[in-house]
């Protein structure tokens, strides 16, 4: 069978002011950036505004997205990895539950663009990844895009409604006796988002020396 060509023609149309938020997992350096460059000219040429953050590997993609989410800075992800078969059996983690976690945000209300590859050899990745061969990257961004598009058209918002931890309790006798929700402030242990307005390329976290996965 044939592999399906890079993009070709036009990207979807998005509303002016666009923002999206690339989540790259730079774990193999040289792919990631062939992943990068793909889908960020083609979501300059949309019109879109581009941020870029920066995570150990195809785990915390989802996560990052998550976090970014929260935010409310932007209409879409795109998310760049890549995994390549080792002797383990991580590899069938890192590429299920990477994948799993962003269709589940997905389903959630995101407009996500899913570019983590996974193959078998960095030769496969390469050619995935390459602006001038099957360009991968682009391809995530389009995704991301048309999901961006169709949210516009049909009027839905750009946040999804959070979801309530099953074991979570008032925070007071009034909210318990009123059902409101308890409100939450700010990222988990109290830290600011990590999305500055003025940088495109942010370091959501650094990859420790021990990390195997893309």
């Amino acid at each position: 069978m044939a592999e399906s060509e890079a993009p070709v023609g036009p990207p979807p149309e998005v509303p002016s002011g666009t923002r999206v938020l690339i989540v790259t997992a730079p774990f193999y350096r040289e792919i990631a950036d062939l992943q990068i460059s793909g889908a960020k000219t083609r979501l300059k040429e949309a019109g879109a505004e581009v941020e870029i953050a920066q995570v150990p590997g195809a785990l915390e993609i989802p996560g990052a997205v998550l976090l970014a989410s929260q935010s409310g800075r932007f209409q879409g992800y795109v998310a760049l990895g890549c995994v390549i078969r080792g002797e383990t059996t991580h590899y069938e983690t890192v590429c299920e539950e990477s994948a799993r976690g962003l269709m589940d945000l997905t389903l959630r209300g995101l407009a996500i663009g899913n570019g983590i590859l996974t193959v078998e050899t960095r030769k496969q990745a390469v050619k995935r990844a390459d602006p001038e061969r099957l360009n991968k990257g682009a391809g995530a961004a389009d995704a991301a895009l048309a999901l961006i598009a169709l949210r516009t058209r049909w009027g839905a918002g750009a946040k999804p409604a959070a979801e309530p931890a099953a074991n979570s309790a008032p925070n007071s006798a009034a909210e318990s006796a009123s059902g409101a929700e308890p409100e939450t402030k700010g990222a988990p242990g109290g830290r600011k988002s990590s999305f500055g307005p003025d940088s495109e390329h942010i370091v959501v976290a650094e990859a420790p020396e021990t990390s195997r996965h893309g």
